[in-house]
């Protein structure tokens, strides 16, 4: 095993960024409830709309039309509960779980959209990275693991609402938000104290929700300053380097628009879940499929969607790379990988 551990697994979640941490920290020592309307209250109140600000600002979105919520999966439930909308397969099940999953997905991964007004389209797919063109008007959008690693605007976008998670760009994990449209009406499932403008009631999470403000406006930073152009040339050199390695392995959605640190790779015979452990076991965390629900590793049916054999998307495995991510580790990764292939060839033979 590596004596240093090598985290290839961003895409599932990141570590929290400095600016979050001690936005955070600071936020621990202050008192108030911002539904009280005394000093601590409207003291509390003010960091909480300013954190509004924040996000809304780097989204591209009003601010008056942003929720809190517990992240992603409630955000979709939220959006999606009793509306009937349809999706593909491809989508992560915090989505799919509400929609009749009957749009179809090409070869390349592109989901073909029926109607806009009920569809509900993923911007950036989390197990290949795959890209969706943006689409005027579509109902709904997971706009998880774009936020932060690419360029995006909301109100340009065209999207009616969409849904993000602060700890899928250096912040907490246990907040997210669900940003709309003007206008855009969706029925609360929490109800109480009528916070957020009724849509979701309960004390706000302060802390959370003050260092989601700080890790997307830094993580925007970052964005300007070129850091992901860095990171996606490390994951083309990952892939060149590995392909040279082992030439039977398929790169997945390669020569199209993907996010710059996400590889999906299948190297036929040497099944994911095979991978991920004999990968850990050396010191390297990667994924075979996204990180959906405790502890479980499940069939890659978005490769199947795109019309993989069965056999061929149970080999598939995911690394994503994340700002602290080095040349050394992509290196590192690459000589155990392709050791344990030689073993695992040598055991079979």
């Amino acid at each position: 095993m590596s004596s240093k551990r090598v985290y290839l697994d961003y895409n599932a979640t990141t570590p929290l960024t400095k600016p979050c941490k001690d936005s955070m920290t600071d936020a621990m020592s202050i008192v108030g409830n911002a539904s009280s309307v005394h000093y601590e209250g409207r003291r509390v109140r003010s960091l909480i709309e300013d954190a509004r600000e924040k996000i809304s600002s780097v989204l591209g979105a009003d601010p008056e039309n942003l929720f809190f919520t517990s992240g992603a999966t409630e955000s979709a439930s939220l959006l999606l509960k009793e509306q009937n909308c349809v999706c593909a397969e491809v989508e992560h099940p915090c989505v799919g779980s509400w929609c009749e999953k009957s749009l179809q997905v090409s070869k390349s991964g592109i989901i073909k959209i029926d109607d806009l007004k009920w569809n509900t389209v993923q911007l950036a797919n989390s197990e290949t990275g795959i890209l969706q063109p943006s689409v005027r008007g579509l109902y709904m959008s997971d706009l998880v693991q774009a936020v932060g690693k690419i360029n995006f605007c909301f109100k340009t976008s065209g999207i009616r609402s969409g849904i993000i998670s602060a700890h899928k760009f250096g912040g907490p994990q246990g907040i997210g938000a669900v940003v709309t449209e003007a206008n855009f009406n969706f029925k609360p499932q929490v109800v109480g104290g009528g916070q957020e403008k009724g849509r979701r009631s309960g004390t706000e999470n302060l802390i959370a929700i003050v260092g989601f403000g700080a890790a997307i406006e830094f993580a925007k930073t970052q964005l300007d300053d070129g850091i992901w152009e860095k990171i996606e040339e490390l994951r083309n050199l990952f892939e060149e380097e590995l392909a040279n390695r082992s030439p039977s392995t398929i790169f997945v959605g390669k020569g199209g628009a993907r996010l710059p640190n996400t590889s999906c790779f299948i190297t036929p015979g040497w099944t994911g879940q095979m991978q991920v452990m004999q990968m850990d076991l050396a010191g390297f965390s990667i994924s075979a499929g996204s990180a959906c629900s405790s502890g479980k590793i499940r069939r890659n049916d978005t490769l199947v969607a795109m019309g993989f054999h069965p056999e061929l998307a149970e080999c598939s495995v995911r690394i994503s790379l994340g700002t602290k991510t080095t040349k050394s580790d992509i290196h590192s990764f690459i000589k155990a990988w392709a050791q344990a292939q030689d073993d695992r060839n040598k055991r079979v033979a």
